[in-house]
């Protein structure tokens, strides 16, 4: 698949065929894995808006979960090491998806702020899971970035709980087990009249929306 992706990149640099064939991808490894996808409220998005997803992260198989359910063209922010990585980080970097750099805040800056300026110049959405990394329990407090791409691009931010995802592919484990996940799609937030000021506030109301649909509760992180 990341060969045909590939292929399909030398015409379309806009990476929407890339999107297609990741979708395809998705499908299949849900497939392979006996894994069913249930999804519920797919009818709030509209297909010819821009939107900034926003999704709890417990387990390798979200991003194939929501690749594979929500018919939208959107990208999405990854390690920046991933993209060194033979096909998959080619794949990545040809389809458009972008690298960030985790405990840099200046790059981490320079990565939000290009990500709004690629949802206004593209008309693609975005997806994040602002929890920084996958959890083993509940969910950890969200960082600020999702919401404030959201409001720099001026797009609807869309909570999306995650369920089971984690028992069917736990964290340090590589055996899939089949199962149903189901991926809830809450009410798009609009962001029209806010100002970066506002991300605080977008982002408790997101980190709350998306734990409900999640049915999870969150937990500080550990201090020393």
């Amino acid at each position: 698949m990341a060969c045909l992706s590939l292929i399909c990149s030398l015409w379309d640099r806009a990476g929407i065929t890339q999107h297609k064939l990741a979708r395809g991808w998705s499908r299949m490894l849900l497939a392979l894995g006996f894994v069913r996808c249930r999804v519920v409220g797919v009818e709030k998005l509209d297909p010819q808006r821009s939107y900034v997803l926003v999704s709890n992260h417990a387990s390798y198989m979200d991003t194939p979960a929501v690749i594979s359910s929500v018919p939208l063209q959107f990208r999405f922010f990854a390690k920046k090491g991933l993209f060194s990585i033979p096909f998959l980080g080619w794949h990545l970097g040809r389809a458009g998806h972008l690298s960030v750099v985790r405990g840099d805040p200046r790059a981490s800056l320079k990565a939000m702020s290009e990500g709004a300026k690629i949802m206004r110049q593209r008309r693609v959405s975005l997806l994040l899971f602002p929890e920084g990394g996958r959890t083993q329990r509940n969910m950890r407090p969200f960082r600020e970035g999702a919401a404030y791409i959201a409001i720099k691009a001026e797009a609807p931010a869309v909570p999306i709980g995650l369920v089971r995802t984690r028992e069917i592919l736990p964290m340090h484990s590589w055996l899939i087990r089949s199962g149903i996940i189901e991926v809830r799609i809450g009410d798009p937030i609009p962001t029209e009249g806010m100002t970066l000021q506002d991300r605080g506030r977008l982002n408790e109301m997101l980190q709350e929306r998306v734990a409900a649909l999640a049915e999870e509760s969150i937990v500080a992180p550990a201090t020393a």
